[in-house]
């Protein structure tokens, strides 16, 4: 019960950052909504998600390294 407790929020982690992205990205590329997206606008989405993860991979990351540094410091 724990696990599944537990994998359903990952999934509403998850589903809670995809809709930060959005509405992140929606607000910095969107100037007027239109019937189709141009091409400016499409690769102003593509590197804002790409930005958001890149970071988000990068702050993960660094987090682990500096948990692992203490672990080893108090063993």
């Amino acid at each position: 019960m724990q696990q599944f407790l537990a994998v359903e929020q990952q999934k509403a982690q998850f589903q809670a950052q995809v809709h930060r992205l959005n509405e992140i990205c929606w607000d910095k590329c969107m100037d007027k909504p239109g019937a189709k997206l141009d091409g400016r606008t499409e690769t102003c989405l593509s590197n804002c998600v790409e930005r958001f993860i890149d970071t988000s991979l990068s702050i993960t990351n660094r987090f682990a390294q500096l948990l692992q540094r203490s672990a080893a410091g108090h063993t």
